[in-house]
């Protein structure tokens, strides 16, 4: 049987890809790859990660997610800045789900920080 691929749409399996920053194994090392992580803890049902990888200025106390929408596909259409040596940057993204037979997309351009060094989320733009 083939390893499940990352739902983040990198081709790679998740154990190799999103799946080692879920664990904690792995930290992002751009702001990209932190959305994309965060977009296949949505996918994967896993608030915890989501909450860890928030920025503390504007991290919600509790995060629950809403087990009927199915996450099917990430598309990331712009990035700025973000990269190994930044202090911040952005991402363009539109994300596709299922929810109640209906596909519909979230697009957004998501700000992100480093916070003693490791990438967060800060809010959307």
């Amino acid at each position: 049987m083939a390893p499940r691929r990352c739902p983040c749409g990198t081709g790679l399996p998740y154990a190799e890809c999103c799946g080692r920053l879920h664990d904690g194994s792995a930290t992002a090392a751009t702001a990209e790859q932190l959305m994309r992580s965060r977009y296949s803890a949505f996918a994967v049902g896993d608030p915890a990660y989501l909450l860890a990888t928030w920025h503390p200025a504007t991290r919600p106390r509790s995060l629950s997610l809403d087990p009927q929408v199915r996450w099917t596909g990430l598309d990331v259409l712009a990035t700025t800045g973000g990269g190994l040596l930044a202090a911040e940057g952005t991402v363009e993204f539109r994300a596709w789900y299922r929810h109640e037979g209906e596909t519909g997309s979230q697009h957004e351009v998501s700000r992100f920080a480093r916070v003693d060094g490791a990438w967060r989320y800060l809010d959307a733009g």
